[in-house]
């Protein structure tokens, strides 16, 4: 069997890049509800059931030495999930951003109609001197 064999069988389509939008592996979050009660349980398992907690919920030895410190310190907030990303804007920032972006397109618009209504003026002006010249010529011809 040859790894293209191998690929269509594995339901791969041979290209080789990311498999999500991101491109990167999204990591696990969990919450201090969760944390503590696998520590409860990890910490009353005897030696042989402790690797056995740990491969059915698929976590380290890490996992639950952070855990514990962070536990043993008193600081449960720390065992609750940090929200992923930059923190949101308040409704203020939001509000004085949607306001900006107005002002810039009333002023770009305003700015457009000044300049229209100084090319229609100057047209203007242009015509009444021709129409002037023009009404003077007519009456020296007779």
């Amino acid at each position: 069997m040859t790894l293209a064999d191998q690929a269509a069988i594995a339901g791969h389509d041979g290209q080789v890049g990311s498999s999500g939008s991101s491109g990167r592996p999204q990591r696990r979050t969990f919450t201090a509800a969760y944390k503590t009660k696998i520590l409860a349980e990890y910490e009353q398992a005897g030696p042989g059931e402790r690797g056995a907690i740990l491969r059915r919920e698929a976590i380290t030895t890490g996992h639950i030495s952070d855990w514990r410190k962070t536990r043993d310190k008193g600081a449960r907030k720390e065992l609750a999930p940090k929200p992923a990303g930059r923190p949101g804007r308040s409704a203020q920032e939001v509000e004085n951003e949607r306001l900006r972006s107005e002002n810039e397109k009333l002023a770009a618009e305003l700015a457009r109609t000044k300049a229209a209504l100084e090319v229609v003026g100057k047209a203007h002006a242009l015509l009444e001197l021709l129409s002037g010249s023009a009404d003077s010529n007519s009456k020296r011809q007779k």
